[in-house]
């Protein structure tokens, strides 16, 4: 669910999401999660992250705010790898910590 603004209004988080601001919380159908917007017209979407468990990505340079489906607290919050030593084809130890400041491509496969 993209957003060009980090804080949006009632309508457009209810288009966007499902989720509709209701005195008593957002709401979604029968289900209501506790959530007060303050006395703004416009929703701010860390807040709704927050509230509802759902992982935000900002794009500063695009302008740009991601919020993805919940996720029961299993998001993501970086995208570091973490310092993890494998042999290399010769067999010497290799640390991933090396390919820090470049991209780098981890294909991990099993057979079963």
């Amino acid at each position: 669910m993209i957003f060009r603004s980090a804080r949006v209004s009632a309508d457009e988080l209810d288009r966007v999401t499902g989720w509709e601001l209701k005195p008593e919380g957002l709401c979604q159908m029968e289900r209501c999660v506790p959530f007060s917007s303050g006395s703004s017209d416009a929703i701010d979407l860390a807040a709704v992250s927050r509230a509802l468990g759902m992982p935000l990505v900002v794009e500063p340079r695009a302008r740009l705010w991601a919020l993805g489906t919940e996720a029961g607290g299993r998001a993501l919050e970086s995208a570091t790898l973490p310092d993890l030593e494998l042999p290399d084809l010769e067999g010497r130890p290799f640390r991933f910590s090396a390919l820090r400041g470049r991209k780098a491509f981890l294909l991990a496969w099993a057979s079963w």
